[in-house]
């Protein structure tokens, strides 16, 4: 296990665990914390965990990890490494098994006082349009040659069926749509898991939530989002659902004697990994593609669905029920980026895990209206508990491979925080903190409560004070919907 004294502060807010720690390691490895935060991650393997990445083929410096880091599969949660190309690898564990976990930020033109005496019956609506727990099927189903067009196509599929808007497309990451998606990469057995369920949250820390904007912090940022004090905003968070925990799972098999094939000597067998440029790298990454892209044609029904409660719902009650895109990151995935590394322009394979894009300003890849204040980032908290959005930065682009934190980060296990909460009480004690919930499970809720997670608020400071994301505005909840 690490412990403090393995680690050195380089900044207010960011520790080093340098190259001469193990012998093994081919970088160092930093983290972005304070100091709450980080004896929270000296309790588990986070920590080891980042430093095995360290020894991966290819590895630039650092490797790092946001202050919502958390033990996971092969790399921390939280966890952002990035290799160089040609010969750097690709490492599914980089990734998850929920490929393209993201959030949906949507804003309406009315107010929460506005809305509020509807409450119950929106969140009744949303409830039963938009289909959550373990292994839900949703109401679209689609056929094999659908299915390939919505692996290969996402958003552009969403936008061509009449589910999205061009507004829509143009303010989501990649637009929706990850070039090289190959649907004859995908298991037989990936797809039949995700036939039936595009346009569902699934379970876990997945949720709908409506929100109202309950601080600005940065005006400029916030007018160009779309974003003012008192507005209602709607959330949605989940991803690729059995699809891409299949993908995951049969990608991970395929790579274990492919990583002894390369002879790559690795600390955990949950790093399997491969060479981008070889047969399984890259179908790997085109598989991976097709998940990313299923995931926001997912994000981009339930977005319709939304749309369709908040219509029936207050249509003729407010001026305006319309739901608008401010923005969808994705928070599992490993891309092909340009980044300038000693002055030169240079391929990476930028792996996230729990992390967020973060472009800054001026970056092409930003949508054209918010390209002069950066890229937006989501970062939801825990259940009853605010949620904030911020905004990519030119340091971010500097020290992070333009990332950022993803959320507040576990600090329970799920198992553990049902030891201690009640499902039903929490709800009662939400409800009574005028946050109306629609959930399937009590034991569910009870696996999200806010205690399983770190303060987001000093997560979102540190990335703020480290200076690689700006505060923008903050969201409280007003209803939640869980599988």
């Amino acid at each position: 296990m690490i412990s403090r004294q393995d680690l050195r502060r380089v900044g207010d807010y960011l520790y080093e665990i340098p190259q001469t720690f193990r012998h093994d390691m081919r970088v160092s490895a930093h983290f972005y914390a304070d100091d709450q935060i980080l004896s929270k991650a000296l309790e588990d393997r986070s920590l080891e965990q980042l430093v095995n990445t360290t020894t991966l083929p290819g590895v630039m410096p650092p490797a790092m990890a946001m202050p919502d880091i958390h033990q996971g599969y092969g790399f921390p949660i939280g966890g952002v490494v990035a290799t160089r190309l040609p010969g750097g690898v690709i490492s599914p564990g980089g990734v998850g098994y929920d490929i393209n976990c993201g959030v949906r930020l949507l804003a309406a033109h009315i107010t929460a006082d506005e809305v509020r005496p509807y409450l119950a019956e929106l969140a009744n609506a949303l409830y039963e349009r938009l289909p959550s727990g373990v292994g839900v099927k949703g109401h679209l189903h689609v056929n094999k040659s659908e299915l390939d067009r919505i692996l290969a196509e996402g958003s552009g599929w969403a936008l061509r069926e009449g589910y999205a808007r061009s507004d829509d497309v143009e303010h989501t990451e990649e637009r929706g749509h990850m070039a090289g998606a190959d649907p004859e990469r995908v298991s037989k057995g990936a797809k039949e898991r995700g036939t039936d369920q595009v346009g569902t949250l699934g379970s876990g820390n997945h949720f709908a939530e409506i929100d109202v904007v309950s601080k600005i912090f940065d005006v400029e940022a916030a007018e160009a989002f779309g974003l003012h004090a008192g507005q209602v905003t709607f959330q949605i968070h989940c991803g690729s659902r059995g699809l891409g925990h299949q993908v995951a799972t049969d990608y991970i098999q395929e790579f274990q004697p492919a990583s002894k094939r390369y002879g790559f000597q690795l600390p955990d067998r949950e790093l399997v990994c491969a060479p981008l440029d070889s047969p399984e790298g890259r179908n790997y990454l085109a598989a991976m593609n097709c998940a990313a892209n299923y995931a926001w044609a997912n994000r981009q029904v339930l977005s319709y669905r939304a749309r369709e409660a908040f219509e029936e719902v207050l249509r003729g009650r407010v001026a305006d029920p319309d739901l608008f895109l401010v923005y969808d990151v994705a928070h599992n995935m490993a891309k092909v980026e340009q980044h300038r590394i000693g002055g030169q322009d240079t391929s990476l394979c930028v792996h996230r895990k729990g992390a967020t894009r973060a472009f800054g300003p001026g970056n092409p890849a930003v949508p054209a209206d918010y390209r002069a204040i950066g890229q937006p980032v989501l970062v939801p908290g825990s259940m009853g508990t605010a949620s904030y959005v911020l905004s990519g930065t030119t340091a971010s682009m500097e020290r992070t491979f333009g990332s950022c934190c993803h959320g507040a980060g576990r600090v329970l296990s799920r198992s553990e925080a049902k030891r201690q909460v009640r499902g039903e009480q929490l709800r009662e004690e939400l409800e009574h903190a005028g946050i109306l919930i629609r959930a399937g499970s009590m034991s569910g809720l009870a696996e999200e409560a806010p205690l399983a997670y770190k303060d987001v608020d000093r997560v979102v400071a540190v990335v703020a004070a480290a200076g690689i994301a700006r505060i923008v505005a903050r969201l409280q909840p007003l209803v939640v919907i869980k599988g």
